[in-house]
């Protein structure tokens, strides 16, 4: 057992002074005003922080562009892709964001395709991937200019249009209910037979549950990975990570997640400049996965980009979250981005937990991340200070009750 000790206590609600976070592996035993097996560290505790959606490991430090793989070019959808595949964890920009207590990333393929592959929370601190998986949260899906703007280069059944994009999508959704309609009507038929056989004495209750498990199995395989993935999607299994900017498109989105009750967040939504559309969103229960704040605006896409537009974010009251989109901003800065929040209105505690409690309701990873209480991750940042000091540095950094870093070692 041991324990860091909190002159400061962030626990993802509050401000607590003068506790004891108590751990015993992996995870947080118990808050205590009294000192339980070895003191680790003291100063200002706060959980780890996680980015809400990077390519970190994708798009890797000291390579050429050529050689990152954010983008599969083969096709316009491509669900079935896993991210942790194009990873690799020798990329110095892990060290870094583990040094400054970012430990989590929800990694994703890039935005030129309709839906581009899963999203997977990661562990920055892994070794390698068969240590960094926290959970498979969903699928990535991109909306407005991306998705149309690889009409010339890139392969597969691709359009010009964002009226094409999205006639495409409706399409490929439309395809896969019906498939399934189809699938479901053909197994209550074969249930409807089973069940008078068995009525007759023909075949046992085992006998019928055997023969409609090995049917439902044989039908499935009728289902392509990408039927499969795009299932889980429409029956609401799995949440969509949707990269959106412009404002109709926002509407858009609003739709079609309405027409399919799907459930998913908006991701960037950096060109919105209305209240009333932020609002929209938190009147759908769609949060949103704001940034990256500080990046350059190249594209027509975010004209109305500025980081004036965190006041409206804020006022809106939508849920929401923070992202690098690594390597636009680098993970370790994903704090500093916190500073517009500051500046306009929220106070220090809300402003910690859009990169901790708020990340980790919003990518259901919840249960594990995100608060500093009993039964949690023993995830947890030591600063010198109070981390909103320009210079304060992450004194120790423990990620899942084992010691990833020592500012003193440097």
């Amino acid at each position: 057992m041991r324990c860091v000790f909190a002159k400061t206590l962030f626990d993802g609600y509050k401000y607590v002074k003068n506790v004891y976070v108590v751990f015993e592996g992996e995870r947080i035993i118990r808050i205590s005003d009294k000192p339980e097996g070895e003191i680790i560290g003291e100063g200002f505790v706060a959980p780890a922080f996680i980015d809400s959606h990077s390519h970190i490991g994708m798009s890797r430090h000291g390579e050429p562009s050529t050689e990152g793989e954010v983008n599969e070019q083969a096709d316009i959808f491509l669900p079935d892709l896993d991210p942790l595949d194009s990873v690799y964890f020798d990329d110095k920009y892990f060290r870094d964001a583990t040094e400054f207590g970012v430990l989590y990333s929800c990694i994703v393929p890039g935005s030129g395709n309709l839906i581009s592959g899963k999203a997977v929370v990661i562990r920055n601190f892994a070794r390698d991937r068969s240590e960094a998986p926290i959970r498979y949260i969903g699928y990535k899906m991109a909306l407005g200019y991306n998705p149309r703007s690889t009409y010339l280069v890139w392969r597969g059944k691709r359009f010009f249009t964002r009226m094409g994009v999205y006639a495409f999508l409706h399409r490929k959704f439309h395809e896969v209910i019906k498939k399934k309609m189809k699938i479901e009507w053909r197994i209550r038929q074969r249930e409807r037979m089973l069940r008078r056989r068995m009525e007759k004495g023909i075949i046992s209750k085992e006998e019928f549950e055997e023969e409609m498990k090995e049917f439902k199995e044989v039908l499935m395989m009728e289902f392509t990975p990408v039927d499969r993935a795009i299932l889980e999607i429409l029956d609401k299994k799995k949440r969509v990570k949707v990269h959106v900017h412009k404002e109709d498109d926002v509407v858009f989105l609003v739709e079609i997640m309405r027409k399919y009750n799907l459930v998913g967040m908006a991701e960037h939504v950096e060109d919105v400049h209305r209240l009333e559309v932020f609002e929209l969103l938190r009147d759908n229960n769609i949060p949103v996965v704001y940034g990256p704040i500080d990046s350059y605006a190249y594209k027509t896409e975010l004209k109305h980009e500025s980081y004036k537009n965190v006041k409206l974010l804020i006022q809106s009251k939508v849920k929401f979250s923070l992202m690098t989109d690594h390597p636009v901003v680098l993970a370790r800065n994903l704090m500093l981005g916190l500073r517009y929040f500051l500046m306009y209105g929220l106070d220090e505690e809300k402003a910690l937990a859009i990169i901790t409690r708020n990340a980790a309701e919003i990518l259901g990873v919840d249960d594990l991340l995100g608060t500093v209480e009993p039964g949690k991750l023993a995830s947890l940042i030591v600063w010198d200070r109070n981390p909103f000091y320009l210079g304060a540095k992450p004194r120790l950094v423990i990620g899942e009750g084992k010691i990833l870093h020592r500012w003193e070692e440097e």
